[in-house]
């Protein structure tokens, strides 16, 4: 199946993790309807190594991926629940004991920490890197448990927005200077809203 792109606009990739299901241009878009489709998010999220997606697809049993993409939609569908309920203020302590199910994920995490060779900047020293275990193809729901605990714990759910462009579903993190952030992207929905409003006046000035 073609796919467009993923698109990542929400300035975090909890949040980027529920835009994968949207209506970029009018056609609705699943990126992770089947077990390829997730295989090529993760990849295009940068969340699992290219050379550990080949391995996993490589042993992976007839339908494995595509169950674990009925658990990855399921996941974000609850997700996105939470997320709706609480965008636009501050998470308050109670937020925790809706979050069993993502804590649950992470617990099944075997991550680790590992030296390795830096190779950035010329720099050819040495660092310390945080690395996991990918025993099954369950574990490529790891990394995403992480990311949205990272947009749990890390961002100020008061600058989660919903794009109001019309139609749109998308979420994003509003980390502009006034706040004052509308749209998904101004190339789709910021554009689309600047035509109608144009199309507006130009009706009233009739």
């Amino acid at each position: 199946m073609h796919r467009p792109p993923a698109m990542f606009i929400a300035d975090s990739l909890g949040l980027d993790f529920l835009n994968s299901v949207a209506t970029p241009v009018d056609t609705p878009v699943d990126w992770l309807d089947d077990g390829d489709g997730l295989i090529d998010w993760l990849a295009q999220a940068g969340l699992v190594p290219t050379d550990e997606l080949d391995a996993l697809t490589a042993r992976a049993k007839p339908g494995e991926l595509d169950k674990v993409a009925d658990e990855a939609r399921a996941l974000r569908e609850w997700f996105r629940a939470f997320v709706r309920k609480r965008a636009g203020r501050s998470l308050a302590a109670d937020a925790l004991r809706e979050l069993g199910p993502l804590n649950g994920l992470l617990a099944r995490d075997e991550a680790f920490s590992r030296i390795e060779l830096r190779h950035d900047d010329g720099n050819h020293g040495l660092t310390l890197r945080m690395t996991r275990r990918w025993r099954s193809a369950e574990s490529l729901l790891l990394p995403v448990g992480e990311a949205l605990a990272k947009l749990v714990c890390e961002e100020d759910f008061a600058d989660v927005k919903a794009c109001e462009g019309h139609n749109c579903t998308m979420l994003f993190t509003d980390h502009t200077r006034r706040r004052a952030r509308r749209w998904c992207a101004m190339a789709i929905c910021g554009n689309r809203a600047k035509q109608a409003a144009h199309r507006s006046r130009l009706k009233s000035k009739q």
